[in-house]
């Protein structure tokens, strides 16, 4: 087939030229002896003209048909502005019928209203639309930068198993039964991480992957059960060496798909301290709306209720919204009361007002007047100011009013629109969090991460208390990264297995090829696990990650178009030596 050009990338300089266009039909529209068909391929639409001498040859032509169309570029009359290829329009002098096609069951636009599901079933037709297109391509783009960047700085491209042991600490495995030895099984890979420090171990010193992961748990709008990471490992390096590399793949990345010039270094900010201004790890500094914690106002108040709270270490935490008073009234207050009570447990939520140099609200008829004026400087209020208030532990205090920052932030229009992008990195995460369902302390982030090293001595006696060398990349509110400095001392690992209630025996039988292999010279080191669709969905501007992935599962884990995962044949489970006790 002749094809000189794609049909969206011409333009008005190229009026005059001789053409040879495929594409799908957008659209038809017949006006009597003239008819107009917009064309599509991945580059874009070009209107084309048929005049009476070729009209006839396309009177049966209807939507996502195929045509190989000959002509001439020219002018139109009526530009449309709509339209990238708007000031030209292509003469047909020649048509030809690639292909047929039935009415498509979704809307083929992007502004459709065709219903998310009916277009992960037919998502083959919903990748027609440009939006999507442009998604994949986008993402395409990162990936080179990624490539062209990191090769650069010297890091080597290298592959890690798909088929691998399974390891259970953290989110569940997809496991995979083998033939050969049936009763055993291999694990898809969580992320590649004893694979790739074990490539350290083996000194590589700089790899990196752009690595297919699969984790079994309860999904989100910015999750899918099987997930990309730009996958990043360095040897003889400290935080600052990894954060170094990291901020220079992302000013690339920027700069290559949207022409942003980031900062030059970006703000860094421990967790505790994190937890504290934003109620949140992953908190969007596009706006500030910062958590104040006012219980040393509070020291001597009769109010039952905070009293209560700070006599059982509680603490009394509030957020200001400028001239949020007069856009707030009683409902949409118990609404928001509702909203952090059933989502967040919190016991109450308590407002005041600043209007006309006076503050009103839930609680200030109880507040003495020392209170009030502390509050009033404490918050820095004027006329029209809102404060929320809550009063409990401090978990749940910073959390409810962290989750009431970002939903104000949305109602009253505070995110800035357009290319801001505020990059954080959150440091000195907690090394354990405790689990109630298996009563102990686990790895927060996973155990082959170093604790801090003057909270080494902690790891039995406190272990609440133990800060980690992990840390994480967050940006507009979402978390695109995780990493952490890496244990390389065989006897620092062994205690970390230990404080969280590995005796070596279960440690040797779940991790025993690793440990084996820090006997040999492990280098310190280090790395990340960039979300590829985290990335790529906010440089898109979408809040679906499945906007960002060609062929998505619902959140219920659904391959609605392949109907999968599906029944298999009772033959190939008598092969694998699995029977299936229940549905």
């Amino acid at each position: 087939m002749e094809r000189t050009c794609g049909n969206g990338t011409l333009r008005l300089s190229d009026a005059g030229k001789q053409v040879s266009l495929i594409g799908w039909v957008a659209r038809r529209r017949n006006l009597g002896s003239l008819v107009f068909i917009d064309l599509r391929d991945r580059s874009g639409l070009v209107q084309i003209v048929f005049d009476e001498t070729i009209a006839d040859k396309v009177k049966d032509v209807r939507s996502e048909y195929i045509l190989e169309v000959k002509g001439t570029v020219q002018a139109r009359k009526d530009a449309n502005p709509k339209m990238e290829t708007g000031e030209i329009e292509v003469h047909a002098e020649d048509v030809k019928i690639i292909n047929s096609a039935m009415t498509p069951p979704i809307t083929i636009a992007d502004d459709t209203d065709t219903l998310e599901d009916t277009r992960l079933k037919y998502r083959y037709l919903d990748l027609r639309r440009s939006v999507l297109q442009k998604n994949m391509i986008l993402r395409h783009k990162v990936c080179m930068i990624a490539r062209n960047t990191l090769d650069a700085e010297g890091f080597v491209e290298i592959e890690t198993p798909i088929l691998a042991r399974s390891t259970p600490e953290g989110a569940r495995d997809y496991l995979v039964p083998s033939r050969i030895y049936n009763g055993k099984f291999w694990a898809l890979p969580q992320s590649p991480q004893i694979y790739k420090q074990l490539l350290m171990i083996g000194g590589m010193e700089r790899y990196f992957q752009i690595a297919r992961c699969f984790r079994d748990e309860d999904l989100r709008a910015d999750r899918q059960p099987e997930f990309t990471q730009i996958d990043i490992e360095m040897s003889f390096v400290e935080e600052n060496d990894v954060f170094a590399v990291v901020e220079k793949l992302m000013h690339d990345i920027f700069k290559g798909t949207k022409g942003v010039e980031l900062e030059e270094h970006f703000v860094r900010i421990p967790w505790a301290e994190c937890m504290k201004k934003y109620g949140t790890d992953k908190p969007d500094l596009r706006y500030g709306n910062e958590i104040h914690d006012i219980s040393g106002l509070f020291t001597n108040t009769e109010f039952q209720v905070f009293r209560t709270v700070l006599d059982n270490k509680g603490e009394v935490d509030a957020i200001k919204f400028e001239g949020a008073a007069g856009k707030y009234s009683r409902k949409g207050l118990d609404q928001l009361q509702e909203f952090i009570r059933s989502g967040f447990k919190a016991k109450a939520l308590a407002y005041l007002k600043m209007e006309k140099g006076e503050l009103s609200g839930s609680i200030a008829k109880v507040l003495s007047e020392a209170e009030k004026a502390a509050v009033i400087a404490e918050m820095d209020m004027h006329d029209d100011d809102l404060v929320l208030v809550v009063a409990d532990k401090p978990s749940v205090a910073r959390a409810s009013l962290g989750a009431l920052r970002v939903r104000l932030a949305r109602e009253l229009g505070l995110i800035p629109e357009g290319n801001i992008y505020k990059f954080l990195w959150v440091t000195d995460f907690p090394m354990f969090e405790y689990s109630e369902e298996d009563e102990r302390w686990v790895a927060a982030h996973h155990p082959f991460t170093a604790p801090k090293a003057e909270d080494v001595d902690k790891l039995f006696t406190d272990p609440e208390h133990v800060s980690s060398r992990a840390y994480d990349l967050v940006l507009n509110g979402y978390e695109l990264l995780s990493g952490s400095i890496r244990i390389h001392d065989q006897d620092l690992q062994e205690k970390v297995f230990e404080a969280i209630g590995l005796t070596m025996d279960q440690a040797r039988e779940k991790f025993g090829f690793f440990l084996d292999a820090f006997k040999y010279g492990t280098p310190p080191h280090g790395g990340v696990g960039i979300g590829l669709e985290r990335l790529v969905m906010v440089l898109a501007g979408t809040e679906n990650i499945r906007d960002v992935v060609a062929f998505p599962t619902t959140n219920s884990s659904l391959d609605l178009m392949s109907d999968a995962p599906n029944v298999v044949d009772k033959r190939q489970l008598d092969i694998l030596g699995i029977e299936i006790s229940k549905k």
